[in-house]
């Protein structure tokens, strides 16, 4: 089996348009969350979210080409844009039939779904879609140009897995690259869930915060009071990499994956079982498969969408793999700061858990202020400020409607 490392990263999040931006806002506990901007939310319970801010097209993409992409797309390809850079790839001196793309989106072009069909039933229901309209939508789409735009020949694909998407797409980039089966695999996730169709569809389910005279601070994992999650977007893109291939093109190396778990509650279409079990598998899973036991870990990079059901499940599947070692144990909860990306989310939280290994630094979570009181006191939630702590091994988690469950596991690079 291949040693797989990252060698590259790119991101644009509600708190920041370029990995720099991104983690320098996280580690200083920026809320990302604003009043919608895209569309009259007076009617909507919930008029809040975690948008891009300032966010053109145009800065990045020509008029024409602007057009053929859903705004998933667009987010997607920036992020991929900074992290082959990041990563100094030249395509021209490396073999692309031996890269690949593994990468997600938990809706697709649910922007340009939305458009057409209104679109169509205010033509009086008029057949005159857009010739892209099938192209934009496709989940597929985005891995489909990332290859086309790159002329990468490898494996290409796009696990759909609802918010577990992208972390499934980086354990399923881990598997080909340490099985051999590709060099370099462009991996990640992104998802644009802002419109009127997606808010109004979260409200319908009560999963969503309400909290709108204090949106700034809705986002609030574990928190007593909190009432639902805010929803975000964005994207998130990693280059895995043999550490062979890395070592021979001199690569930077941020981290090295070790495991990836993944499982499923087989309890509810969007419910998480209340004991955690598929967490707890996802988890158990990944630190058996990268052959450490669970008091290695140092750090919990926790999903942790500041739902009721939710926090907790997690929570008790943390209790029960690491028992006597929670106090060792930082957890932290990005969503807090980024809102949730839904298919995108596990992109940036990886990002973010990689760069804590790298630099021995754990994000805060913000906007908590009274903890939960069915969670255990003697957890480290890493409350409201940055912690400079030696990471060693470090655990993402990440869980999606259906039941979908995925922990990936990141230990720091030792040539």
């Amino acid at each position: 089996m291949n040693r797989v490392v990252i060698t590259g990263l790119g991101a644009i999040t509600p708190i920041g348009k370029n990995t720099k931006e991104y983690w320098n806002n996280l580690i200083n506990g920026v809320s990302g969350a604003n009043r919608i901007t895209r569309f009259d939310t007076s009617k909507f319970k919930t008029q809040f979210a975690c948008e891009i801010k300032d966010f053109e097209p145009l800065d990045y993409f020509d008029r024409k080409e602007a057009r053929k992409l859903d705004r998933f797309s667009q987010y997607g390809l920036i992020s991929t844009k900074e992290a082959v850079k990041d990563a100094e790839l030249d395509f021209s001196k490396l073999d692309t039939n031996r890269i690949g793309v593994i990468f997600s989106s938990g809706i697709g072009g649910f922007e340009t779904f939305e458009k057409e069909v209104v679109d169509f039933t205010k033509s009086n229901f008029q057949p005159r879609f857009n010739p892209f309209f099938i192209p934009k939508i496709i989940s597929n789409g985005l891995s489909g140009l990332v290859s086309i735009n790159y002329g990468l020949r490898g494996i290409n694909y796009c696990p759909v897995t609802a918010c577990a998407s992208s972390t499934q797409s980086i354990i399923q980039a881990f598997n080909y690259v340490r099985w051999g089966k590709a060099d370099i695999i462009i991996t990640g996730g992104s998802e644009a869930p802002i419109t009127e169709a997606s808010i109004g569809g979260f409200n319908a389910m009560k999963a969503m915060s309400t909290n709108n005279e204090n949106y700034i601070t809705a986002s609030r994992p574990f928190d007593k009071n909190r009432d639902g999650f805010v929803v975000g977007e964005g994207a998130g893109t990693l280059i895995i990499e043999s550490l062979n291939s890395a070592i021979k093109r001199e690569a930077k190396i941020y981290a090295e994956i070790i495991g990836g778990g993944e499982s499923s509650d087989a309890f509810h279409i969007t419910g998480t079982h209340p004991e955690g079990y598929g967490a707890y598998l996802a988890m158990e899973s990944g630190i058996k498969e990268a052959n450490i036991v669970p008091e290695k870990i140092d750090y919990i990079n926790a999903h942790a969408t500041s739902t009721g059901l939710g926090d907790l499940s997690e929570i008790k599947a943390i209790q029960k793999l690491f028992k006597s070692y929670l106090d060792r144990i930082q957890i932290s909860a990005s969503k807090s700061m980024t809102g949730h990306l839904l298919g995108g989310t596990g992109a940036i939280e990886a990002i973010s858990t990689c760069l804590s290994v790298n630099k021995n630094m754990i994000p805060p979570t913000i906007n908590t202020a009274e903890i939960d009181d069915n969670i255990p006191k003697e957890l480290n939630l890493s409350l409201n400020e940055k912690t400079s702590k030696e990471i060693n091994y470090a655990l993402s988690n990440s869980f999606g409607f259906g039941g979908h469950c995925a922990a990936l596991i990141l230990k720091k690079y030792i040539g």
